[in-house]
């Protein structure tokens, strides 16, 4: 476990990047992450004219429709000082690997975005780096096993920090997840064009969830969430699955003090 926080200094503000799911389909992540974050001291932004990353129609081969879009996304968070944080490895991948793609044949706009790119850091690897995984003391009885979302391991490099901030909750039992790097079967407009093999990828998942006999699965991107959670209540089953921040808002034993702007 990460016991010592980063010598880089700790920022007084950050500013929410919310992402489109948590917006439409899951509020419930973005309060959560503000309330972590506020726990933490931190004052948060938010620009209330954000949209979307343009991950969606990137991954689905759309490039000319994903451009102006995520061409937006550097215009508007480059204006902000300060570290981008945003509870969704895919999104945060989107922006600091593939915006150079997008881009290619606009160096002034790859040069801009990877500027923006550097400062954006997805929800838990922005705790690691800043405060170190012991920072949150919160208490939660209750039993969990973690998914590793794919495009956090492997596009972001982000493995043990989300693991070491769920050990360091006091009260919550842990069971290791068989497989826990494997894919639940999502990959965003993957599950929509070739269902049989996500749904049988999934069903993989849903077994190995079950299998650990945990109240909880755990997972850091809101698609996996709902991939997995949607399963599970068609097979019947009463194990809900939520994202990291929620358990960690949850678990968290003071309220932290209000500190949104926005603009």
């Amino acid at each position: 476990m990460s016991e010592t926080p980063t010598t880089q200094p700790r920022p007084e503000r950050v500013t929410l990047f919310a992402t489109c799911m948590v917006d439409q389909l899951a509020p419930g992540v973005g309060e959560s992450t503000i309330e972590v974050l506020e726990y933490l001291g931190l004052e948060i932004d938010f620009l209330s004219d954000q949209t979307c990353c343009a991950q969606p129609a990137f991954n689905s081969g759309f490039r000319s429709e994903a451009f102006p879009v995520a061409k937006r996304f550097v215009e508007l968070f480059e204006q902000v000082e300060g570290p981008i944080v945003v509870p969704s490895g895919s999104c945060a991948a989107m922006v600091r690997n593939y915006y150079r793609d997008l881009f290619r044949d606009e160096p002034d706009l790859v040069e801009r975005a990877a500027r923006v790119g550097d400062r954006l850091y997805e929800f838990t690897e922005f705790i690691d780096r800043y405060f170190g995984n012991d920072a949150i003391n919160g208490r939660l009885s209750d039993t969990a096993t973690y998914h590793k979302c794919c495009h956090l391991i492997r596009e972001l490099g982000v493995d043990r920090p989300p693991l070491e901030l769920l050990e360091n909750v006091d009260g919550l039992e842990m069971t290791p997840l068989e497989r826990a790097d494997v894919c639940c079967g999502f990959g965003g407009a993957f599950s929509v064009k070739m269902p049989d093999i996500s749904s049988a990828i999934l069903n993989e998942k849903l077994d190995n969830i079950e299998a650990t006999g945990a109240n909880n699965g755990i997972a850091a991107d809101t698609g996996c969430i709902y991939q997995m959670q949607g399963g599970l209540r068609r097979r019947g089953s009463k194990v809900q699955v939520v994202h990291i921040a929620e358990i960690l808002a949850k678990s968290i034993s003071r309220t932290a003090q209000t500190g949104i702007r926005t603009g």
